[in-house]
């Protein structure tokens, strides 16, 4: 543990084929996200976007899983903030 965080929070980083779609928008219901819109315009659903991930059908994310166990898309740190799933913006 470093700072109290645990040294790696991500479950794992899938690595993304090169054709693979990225996240352009969140889709969030009472402020939680419940599923991801991507850059080809289909939404999916939270666990149909970690199974995407996992395939290697989405760039730039890794899996976490929250203290409720549930398994979900991050960010992977780099320089920018800018792309930062957080950063994104929201649809319903």
């Amino acid at each position: 543990m470093i700072g109290g965080l645990p040294a790696n929070i991500n479950k794992e980083v899938p690595t993304a084929k090169d054709n693979a779609n990225s996240i352009k928008a969140l889709i969030k219901k009472s402020g939680e996200v419940v599923g991801y819109e991507l850059n080809s315009g289909e939404r999916v659903s939270k666990e149909e976007g970690v199974k995407m991930a996992r395939e290697g059908n989405i760039s730039g994310v890794a899996i976490g899983v929250s203290k409720k166990g549930e398994e979900y898309l991050r960010s992977l740190p780099d320089q920018s903030e800018n792309n930062n799933l957080s950063s994104l913006p929201t649809v319903e």
